[in-house]
């Protein structure tokens, strides 16, 4: 996809304290296989250990790592099993190890000794990998890069979740590993598993066939009852709690807008095959509310294409409101949906712009598998029959799109495509932690966070 300029039902979490609930325990079964690697580059048709087994090392284990890992365990591709895991929290790995190894016995073979923790266990992990095999990175986005880039230099596939980069010198470091790694021969496969969807694939294909004509408007919609973040009362290390509660922290997880509504902004520039050129918005924060956090509560981005088109992206989170979860789109010819509610495939096409279920003139036949699920069958066969596999440019280009619109609204300003890739603006410039670290950004008085200012406010 070229920037034009250029020619799974989820409830909520209402506390930031609760542990995602990303994905769920899936299929029996599963496998993986990866190559060797000679210099630095994975040698073809070579797997990763003389049984075939490729071995998984989890940095991240909460809820979307143990997800991530039950996803790959559960592909038919080839054997796969766990072998380390790594995590600031040592009840996170308890929790993890025991839904796990419950489900999958002696496929998780993570012994005491290959249990890590600290700031420094990601490293552990890794290197109890041999080159070819893989590390699932899903911890939050301040530590992305940071890990990656030690897995790519030791010649280790890798699986990370979104979001990517926090601010635009994390995307643009990942833009540069994920270059890295092509040289390599590595294959990086990155969260966004809407793009694995056979439905929104057979939607993608009718708009490319010009089903719909010219799309002029998106609209993208993720409303619920959001999240708030209590007080930081001190008398503990403000970098672990703040690493506890990570999306309501800009600088750990990007924070709530473009961590949880980067799917939908991915769709958007996936319907237009184009990356926006500029960003504009408006949000705040709900009267009354008590929110120690960074987020607004709502966030409208009007996105703008090369060619003047727009998409309209909307989240909202207040309790006792009208809830969407929905992607739409309107070409010159007819109307369509794209998303149905928390990623289910709804893709259907209408007479017109009346969206209603008297008015729909096509459904795709093609049956849904579980997109969290054909994301890891996608890499586990590239590995094994080393095909091109590599997810990042187009992934970190989303990442940066989310953040465009996100300073577009804490800024108050038109935001450019230009001035994001130009960007120097970094939350953390320096996440190499210890437990005695300072937290990035301090709690005042009352414990709570600087919320952005229009106006006044600089992330770009």
């Amino acid at each position: 996809m070229k920037h034009q300029s250029e020619t799974g039902n989820r409830k909520p979490l209402n506390n930031l304290s609760e542990k995602s609930s990303r994905r769920r325990f899936l299929a029996e079964s599963g496998s993986l296989v990866a190559g060797s690697v000679l210099a630095g580059t994975v040698l073809p048709g070579a797997y990763a250990g003389e049984d075939n087994t490729i071995r998984l090392a989890l940095v991240g284990s909460g809820g979307r790592g143990t997800g991530a890992v039950k996803n790959a365990l559960s592909s038919k591709t080839c054997p796969t099993k766990l072998v380390a895991m790594a995590d600031l929290f040592e009840d996170r790995i308890s929790r993890s190890y025991g839904a796990l190894r419950e489900k999958f016995g002696d496929r998780i073979d993570v012994p005491k000794d290959r249990k890590f923790l600290g700031f420094d266990a990601y490293r552990k992990a890794v290197d109890c990998l041999r080159p070819g095999d893989v590390l699932i990175q899903t911890t939050h986005a301040a530590f992305r890069a940071t890990h990656v880039e030690y897995a790519v230099k030791k010649g280790i596939n890798v699986f990370m979740e979104k979001s990517f980069a926090p601010d635009p010198v994390g995307t643009k470091r990942i833009l540069r590993l994920g270059e890295e790694a092509e040289k390599k021969n590595l294959k990086i496969g990155c969260g966004l598993m809407c793009r694995h969807s056979a439905v929104r694939q057979a939607m993608i294909r009718k708009i490319r066939e010009n089903a719909l004509g010219q799309v002029v408007l998106i609209r993208s919609y993720r409303m619920d009852g959001g999240l708030r973040l209590e007080p930081f009362r001190g008398k503990k290390s403000e970098l672990l709690w703040q690493i506890r509660r990570p999306y309501g922290l800009l600088w750990v997880s990007s924070g709530k807008y473009v961590d949880w509504m980067i799917h939908q902004v991915d769709e958007c520039c996936w319907i237009k095959d184009a990356w926006p050129v500029s960003a504009q918005g408006l949000g705040g924060r709900a009267p009354g509310a008590f929110d120690c956090s960074q987020n607004y509560h709502t966030y409208s981005i009007e996105y703008t294409f090369a060619d003047g088109t727009k998409a309209q992206v909307n989240g909202r989170g207040v309790r006792k409101c009208y809830n969407e979860f929905a992607t739409f789109l309107h070409g010159s010819k007819c109307g369509a949906q794209f998303l149905g509610n928390v990623h289910v495939p709804t893709a259907r096409i209408y007479k017109d712009q009346q969206m209603n279920d008297k008015n729909i003139t096509w459904e795709p036949p093609e049956k849904e598998g579980n997109p969290y699920d054909v994301e890891w069958d996608v890499l586990l066969d590239a590995i094994r029959h080393d095909k091109p596999h590599n997810e990042v440019k187009r992934s970190a280009f989303t990442n940066l799109t989310a953040l465009m619109g996100r300073a577009a609204v804490h800024t108050g300003q038109v935001v450019t495509w230009d001035q994001m890739m130009d960007s120097d603006f970094v939350f953390a410039p320096n996440v190499d932690f210890t437990e005695d670290s300072p937290a990035p950004v301090q709690a005042d008085e009352s414990g709570c966070y600087p919320v952005p200012i229009p106006g006044e406010w600089t992330e770009v």
